[in-house]
């Protein structure tokens, strides 16, 4: 994982995926199809009221270094993470 200050001179896009509005039974399927529709150096910012732990290791398992996982926030109620595609030889 990476710091987001350390990522932000490259970003091209970004978008918000705020998944507090999203039923928890298709979160995690919007969540892939999301990523996976994203092109080096775009980001979804992914905002929800709890830290996703399970989800962020599915997503590194899955993406692998293709997708950047940085916090800008990390606080109770309060969970922002920048996903940033990565441009994988």
């Amino acid at each position: 994982m990476r710091n987001p200050a350390d990522v932000l001179p490259i970003l091209s896009q970004q978008y918000v995926f705020d998944a507090r509005g999203i039923a928890r039974r298709f979160r995690h399927a919007a969540i892939f199809g999301a990523l996976d529709a994203l092109e080096p150096g775009e980001v979804m910012r992914f905002v929800n009221d709890h830290d996703p732990l399970p989800l962020l290791a599915q997503i590194e398992h899955h993406f692998g270094p293709r997708v950047d996982i940085g916090y800008v926030a990390r606080e109770p109620g309060n969970i922002v993470i920048d996903f940033t595609v990565m441009a994988v030889d």
